[in-house]
């Protein structure tokens, strides 16, 4: 057996955990497995797996083995696909994972339009606010707003928008209007349980000074929408996206303050795993959002 039908076995047994699905899905039998895997570690010199009888778990070495496993097989997959699908039309299931109200208000109204444009392609969605793992969900590309964790995804912007800090204006003129940040702290700042910064609020002026807020409140929740159905209402301040909270200001629903006072930006990203040829269906995708929100942009303004 080769070396590199040796490291996709290899491959194979760490991510089942099982040499007979192994075997089953590179049409071997599980002895021969066995026996593969036993001189790769003849010839590495070192044990790859500790096997019970319960359990096939790889050992330190065996996972260091692993993950170079995974990039020089994912690098001759890309040579590979480089020269066999650059050119081939986008065909075959597309899965993408988006937030749950960016997906439903701005992806999945212009999906007929793709799936429209290429007939060969089908698409499932799956929707978490929570960010996930693309290889363990099986997606080919994550859809995320917002400030990006350190990692070795690959990720190109789609669109920019701008977070704003709006009530009602019956809100307003009950409690007053902020005219620094530090005017919220008594104000009923209802809070978005999923952003990375909790319930700080961060601002900057035109000097560069940035002001730092614990903006507390009655309300917390991991849903944009049930924050702003509940400011809508006259609960309280929102710190919501211009993309979720853009036709409320315009029909004057939400009144913004404090517009003079800079805040991070979240900004939306195609994200997708390093060392894999972008597919042609991956690569259609992410080229027809980038140009959708550039002709209809989420916008920095309301």
């Amino acid at each position: 057996m080769d070396t590199l039908t040796s490291m996709e076995l290899f491959v194979s047994a760490v991510e089942s955990g099982s040499f007979s699905a192994t075997a089953r899905s590179m049409n071997l039998t599980p002895s021969a497995v066995s026996k593969q895997i036993s001189r790769l570690e003849d010839r590495l010199g070192v044990r790859l797996f500790n096997r019970t009888t319960r359990q096939l778990a790889p050992t330190e070495e065996g996972r260091a083995y692993y993950e170079r496993c995974q990039r020089i097989l994912a690098d001759v997959a890309e040579a590979e696909a480089a020269v066999t699908e650059l050119n081939a039309d986008p065909r075959g299931v597309l899965r993408v994972n988006m937030p749950v109200v960016f997906g439903r208000r701005h992806i999945v109204p212009i999906i007929g339009q793709f799936l429209e444009r290429y007939p060969d392609v089908t698409m499932e969605l799956s929707m978490s606010d929570q960010f996930v793992d693309p290889i363990a969900e099986g997606v080919d590309m994550l859809i995320r707003v917002g400030e990006l964790k350190d990692s070795s995804l690959i990720a190109r912007k789609l669109a920019e928008a701008r977070r704003v800090v709006a009530a009602t204006p019956g809100y307003w003129d009950k409690r007053g209007k902020p005219e620094r940040p530090d005017d919220l702290k008594a104000h009923n700042c209802l809070a978005y349980s999923y952003l990375s910064s909790g319930n700080t609020w961060r601002m900057t002026d035109d000097a560069g000074k940035e002001h730092v807020i614990q903006a507390n409140g009655n309300l917390a929740s991991n849903n944009g929408e049930a924050l702003l159905e509940a400011a809508l209402e006259g609960l309280g301040v929102v710190n919501l996206p211009t993309w979720m909270v853009g036709p409320d200001l315009e029909e004057g629903r939400l009144v913004e303050v404090l517009s003079a006072y800079a805040q991070p930006e979240p900004s939306v990203h195609a994200i997708y795993p390093p060392g894999r040829h972008l597919s042609a269906k991956v690569r259609a995708f992410v080229d027809y959002l980038v140009g959708h929100f550039k002709e209809q942009p989420l916008g920095k303004a309301a």
